[in-house]
């Protein structure tokens, strides 16, 4: 879908992204790597439904003639509805020749995360004037192994209900949510082994999965 926007604000976020200046390794320069501004020139040039009918005439003539217009553009990726729920998923594998390799890399990950650089000017459902959209950790899954075998565990924290979070997942509901993360215990889940862990310990894991709940 295609869709016609301010020039001036289509590349806007609701937090200056470029104050970020984000560590190489950690899941704030991921997110600024996956949402970077990317110019589309030669081969990738964007085709012109504009540019096309201004040199073409009538759309009935451009069929006929197939003298389609490419020009450059500029493409961006940013998050247009802030979720109740974040998952983020980690690219674990690496493309070597014809064979993959899991990346064992540790990647860095706060326990309270700001979406604000990563979002639209215009994000819906974040009241006018805020300049911050938190999530709070509640869950990691973390995978120890090879690409071809290997076993799965998970972190995850056992805290308060939050109503807030539920009005907003069920109802689609967004009043005033905390801004401060829910006081907890984690505790390491693998298979039937259960056992409490400090945050340290979670957050020192070599992520898989990320799961946080949102916090404003």
């Amino acid at each position: 879908k295609v869709s016609t926007e301010d020039p001036e604000m289509a590349f806007c976020t609701l937090a200056n992204r470029e104050e970020l200046n984000p560590e190489e390794g950690s899941i704030h320069h991921c997110l600024y790597q996956f949402t970077r501004n990317e110019t589309l020139t030669e081969t990738n040039k964007l085709l012109c439904d504009v540019c096309t009918q201004r040199h073409c005439g009538p759309k009935n003539n451009i069929k006929s003639e197939k003298k389609y217009v490419y020009t450059n553009a500029k493409k961006q990726m940013l998050i247009s509805l802030a979720p109740p729920i974040l998952t983020l998923h980690l690219k674990r594998f690496q493309q070597a020749g014809f064979n993959l390799r899991k990346v064992n890399r540790h990647i860095k990950f706060p326990e309270v995360i700001d979406l604000a650089p990563f979002c639209t000017a215009k994000c819906k459902n974040v009241a006018e004037g805020n300049t911050k959209v938190l999530y709070a950790l509640y869950g990691v899954v973390e995978h120890s192994g090879t690409m071809r075998s290997g076993h799965y565990t998970a972190y995850v924290k056992m805290r308060a209900m939050n109503n807030h979070l539920s009005d907003l997942v069920l109802r689609g509901q967004s009043p005033a949510l905390e801004t401060e993360p829910v006081k907890g215990q984690w505790f390491h889940i693998s298979d039937t082994h259960v056992q409490p862990v400090s945050v340290s310990k979670v957050l020192s894991s070599q992520a898989y999965l990320l799961f946080y709940e949102r916090l404003l």
